[in-house]
């Protein structure tokens, strides 16, 4: 029998960019910005990266001070920087975080265009996809061309090379021409994924239909989704596999900012599965009792503190906090 060796546990392609978080009022009561690293697929790296998985990240960003930034946080965080391609043309994308009382936010974005925007067919490094056992992306990557082909090439590549892919339709709305294109592009998405991380406003947006359970059965039998994880803000998180479903509520804690929060889930998500080291038909139903348990445990850590990547916990805090809750 043939073991294959791979360098990676989960390559993504998709934006990185700046989150602009609040972070208090000066001395004029004006609102004051803090600089941090965002976008849905880096995130969902990131949140690997914390808790020891090898990962890579392919996308584009502007030659500026916020790209070079951007590329010293990949290294920083040992995410493979070798498809980070720079731009000299456009600028990396910037999007403003604005938080409610409850600490849920909004995002006004500097994007028309972007750097991750402009990513194109040529630039994408296949040779990272075909060495990982897992591939992520996102919608935010098909908005526009020549992004939109270049996911679709990475995709193609994955399925070809037999990688687990994961999808977040990850819904923007002023990120769009309109949103029947990005009905159609989110649909299209979901052809080739195998785990799926969606909320419940997409998933009504993408199916019309508001029952979490027919909502979820329709997306597994039209599109042959193996996983489908279905995330409800404070309300936590309800999940299918096949017949089985489930619904663990949120964790009890101080939430301070929830930016993020999504993309530290599915990437413990991913983490659990790489670690389970077995083919997803095989998960038993307390296989995913427990990896939603311990997603929702690192996504309810990571809300506990201001802004994305900067919020998630390594896999020691994660041990800790679950130990002086007592949550195993």
């Amino acid at each position: 029998m043939k073991v294959v060796s791979f360098m990676y546990d989960v390559v993504a392609l998709g934006e990185f960019l700046i989150d602009f978080t609040p972070s208090g009022k000066s001395g004029n009561g004006n609102n004051l910005y803090e600089q941090n690293p965002g976008g849905g697929t880096a995130n969902v790296l990131a949140a690997l990266a914390k808790l020891g998985k090898k990962t890579a990240f392919i996308g584009k960003v502007g030659r500026d001070q916020f790209g070079f930034f951007l590329k010293d946080v990949l290294i920083n965080l040992n995410i493979d920087a070798k498809g980070l391609v720079f731009s000299d043309d456009v600028n990396t994308t910037l999007a403003f975080v604005h938080l409610d009382e409850t600490g849920d936010r909004s995002f006004s974005f500097y994007r028309n265009p972007g750097a991750d925007m402009m990513l194109r067919e040529d630039e994408v490094d296949c040779d990272l996809i075909k060495n990982s056992k897992v591939f992520h992306f996102s919608s935010i990557s098909m908005t526009h061309e020549p992004a939109r082909s270049a996911t679709l090439k990475a995709l193609d590549t994955a399925r070809k090379n037999n990688l687990i892919i994961s999808y977040d339709p990850n819904l923007r709305p002023p990120l769009w021409d309109n949103l029947e294109l990005a009905k159609e592009m989110m649909l299209k998405g979901l052809e080739y994924a195998d785990i799926l991380k969606i909320s419940e406003e997409e998933l009504y947006f993408l199916t019309g239909i508001s029952d979490l359970s027919e909502g979820s059965a329709y997306i597994r039998d039209k599109y042959g989704v193996k996983l489908i994880f279905v995330t409800l803000g404070p309300k936590g998180c309800f999940y299918r596999k096949g017949e089985y479903t489930g619904h663990q509520p949120a964790l009890d804690v101080k939430v301070v900012d929830t930016t993020g929060a999504g993309d530290s889930f599915l990437g413990s998500v991913l983490y659990q599965v790489i670690e389970k080291d077995m083919d997803i038909e095989l998960l038993t139903a307390s296989d995913i009792d427990k990896i939603v348990s311990f997603a929702n445990t690192v996504a309810g850590i990571s809300t506990m503190k201001k802004g994305a990547m900067p919020s998630y916990p390594a896999l020691k805090e994660v041990e800790e906090f679950v130990k002086a809750r007592k949550l195993d």
